[in-house]
């Protein structure tokens, strides 16, 4: 059994079906959201003279560096400097899901992509591998190849801007010279133990490179980024909005040449991904040695839910019936991770587990409108009500109560339980399934992944990245910096794949479809940069009748449930500890954004939509993330 919630059970042959004799199984009863009590209240038995907490009211808006949309409310004990209350608010309203209704499924593929400046690619293969299923189309190896190094290529453009530009600024001399000035001394007198890959002698000098605009890490990451756009255009035409994705592979011209270009650009990520994970390493080890209550910024359980990436071309069918099959077989495992252990790495259980709640945000709960389109899956698996393939979008803007309705997100759980995503997770679920086919780049070694990267400017190097003990906002940051080598080493399985087909004359990249016309639902299973990520089709006589994406920030970035228990970003910042060495009036609330910024946020580019008297309204907001 994977599920502990959910009323769904497997008989001997491992088909899911409802517990008998639940009269309502899917049945919510709501709970009040738990507020912080004053610890001198006289319900918990002070007397009405003891003196009353410190506590402040502080709101960041936005949280991000880059793209905003993002504000967090949080309440916090001077006394015990920590945080104590903490909500998630997500400012804009999205729009793609009533954008695309009434739409030809194909539009999905362009008009997705533009939920995002950074990863539109990521949106836009998921759409495709939503519409190859309910097509019933195939893709061609080659194309399956090509997908998958162009959202290698992505991720080479979204981690760099993570780790460079968004929270690598959180460790630099510049912000922490303002909060910490003892560590800053102390950095100084710590050498690097990993200044023989990265160069840096002392953690002061990669803290002095970290700072934003002008210091030599951050300024190397926009170059990493550029080096990622060079190779995803080589395989999907344009970025950020790829011209070449289409249902059943790709339309990508290609050419030894191509594949040339591409190995040419990847070897200089070998060498950065080697220099990243030792900075990171420093960097990270720096703060925890220095004061292990660090481990406290950003706690929360190891909860973590992945779709998997990157298909094995040989066993990709696009076909539902054979979802666990292709799944597994991914190269990044899809998987549900629930107190750091893998309780199921089977996409129909991770389908089956997924809940959708509405019951703090601003939209109406589409439940109580009537019968729901499907009650199973395509292989007759129970489904909620609150599924995503039920769900209608129905937004209601009203005035923020943090009681009742405060945010734009949407509350995923899986079996009822707060989950997050990331690439940490990424590699997580892949270790714990070892189901990697053997390589030369790429290995579990049942507690991590071990990632080769090889000689370039560097000697070849192996990089091996273990599963945290703890899941905290420090490892959140050193998992990504691994993430990078292990992208690269999928990259290079792939394209050593792609000159093996190519080789062989097997140049085909895209299967020749029509539109059906009957009555058809597709999944589309991928990930981002910052993990999970699906697209949920239902379309008949050729037209969308409803489409729904779930990204991996709905999942971090959510509000409190139906039954009352906070989202991930929420529940990593109760309990943070405020490590400032300054007065209270001077706090900077750098360790609340260390916890929110590991997350890697991102609020996507936005649709706003005005729904008063039925007219709709669109305007398409672009963030400045794609902007050199």
């Amino acid at each position: 059994m994977c599920f502990k919630n959910l009323p769904i059970e497997f008989d001997s042959n491992g088909k899911a079906k409802l517990t008998p004799g639940s009269g309502d199984p899917f049945g919510v009863t709501t709970s009040p959201i738990k507020q912080y009590v004053r610890p001198d209240a006289e319900s918990n038995g002070a007397s009405p003279s003891s003196a009353p907490p410190r506590l402040r009211e502080w709101s960041i808006d936005p949280v991000t560096r880059v793209a905003g949309a993002l504000a967090v409310h949080t309440t916090l004990d001077l006394e015990n400097r920590k945080a104590v209350d903490a909500y998630s608010q997500a400012m804009l309203f999205r729009g793609y899901e009533i954008i695309l209704q009434g739409r030809d499924p194909r539009d999905a593929i362009d008009i997705s992509s533009r939920a995002c400046g950074v990863c539109g690619g990521v949106h836009s293969t998921c759409s495709s591998l939503a519409i190859e299923q309910a097509f019933g189309i195939t893709p061609p190896p080659l194309g399956v190849v090509v997908r998958n190094l162009g959202e290698v290529a992505e991720m080479f453009y979204d981690h760099p801007i993570h780790l460079g530009l968004l929270a690598g600024p959180d460790y630099s001399t510049a912000l922490v010279s303002m909060t910490n000035p003892e560590l800053v001394t102390l950095a100084a007198q710590t050498p690097a133990k990993h200044a023989h890959v990265h160069g840096y002698k002392t953690v002061k000098d990669i803290m002095d490179a970290m700072n934003p605009l002008e210091g030599e890490i951050y300024l190397e990451a926009l170059e990493y980024t550029r080096i990622g756009r060079i190779m995803c255009t080589l395989m999907f035409g344009k970025f950020p909005h790829p011209s070449t994705l289409v249902p059943g592979g790709v339309s990508t011209t290609i050419s030894t040449s191509t594949f040339n270009e591409f190995y040419a650009q990847l070897a200089k990520i070998f060498d950065y991904a080697k220099r990243l994970a030792g900075w990171w390493d420093d960097i990270c080890d720096f703060f925890l040695e220095a004061n292990p209550d660090y481990e406290l910024v950003g706690l929360r359980p190891s909860n973590l839910i992945q779709t998997g990436i990157w298909d094995d071309p040989e066993v990709y069918d696009a076909t539902y019936k054979n979802i666990d099959t292709w799944g597994n077989a991914r190269y990044s495992a899809p998987g549900v991770i629930m107190d750091g252990k893998l309780v199921t790495s089977d996409l129909t259980a991770v389908n089956m587990g997924i809940e959708e709640f509405v019951e703090h945000s601003f939209y109406e709960d589409w439940t109580k409108m009537g019968p729901v389109a499907s009650e199973t899956d395509p292989l007759g698996n129970p489904l909620s009500p609150y599924h995503m393939m039920n769900k209608v979008t129905i937004p209601r803007p009203e005035g923020k109560n943090f009681k009742e309705k405060y945010t734009w997100d949407t509350a995923p759980r899986w079996d009822r339980t707060s989950m997050e995503s990331g690439v940490y997770g990424r590699m997580w679920t892949t270790a714990l399934a070892g189901n990697l086919k053997p390589n030369d780049f790429l290995n579990s070694t049942g507690d991590g992944l071990r990632m080769v990267m090889p000689k370039h400017e560097l000697p070849e190097m192996v990089l091996d990245w273990k599963i945290p003990a703890k899941l905290n906002a420090f490892e959140r940051n050193r998992g990504r910096a691994y993430g990078v080598a292990f992208t690269a080493a999928i990259g290079m399985i792939n394209l050593m794949q792609a000159f093996e087909y190519w080789r062989k004359g097997e140049t085909k990249t895209s299967t020749k479809f029509k539109v059906p016309q009957d009555e058809r639902v597709g999944y589309g299973f991928w990930e981002a940069g910052r993990g999970y990520l699906s697209h949920h089709l239902h379309m008949d006589k050729g037209k969308i009748l409803n489409y729904q994406i779930n990204t991996p920030s709905t999942w971090n970035a959510a509000p409190r449930d139906p039954f009352g228990e906070p989202g991930p970003y929420e529940e990593a910042i109760v309990d943070t500890p405020i490590l400032e060495s300054v007065s209270d009036d001077n706090i900077k609330g750098i360790d609340i954004l260390r916890a929110i910024r590991s997350f890697d946020p991102c609020m996507p580019c936005t649709t706003h939509m005005d729904t008063g008297r039925g007219i709709i309204t669109r305007e398409v907001n672009s963030c400045s993330c794609t902007l050199e």
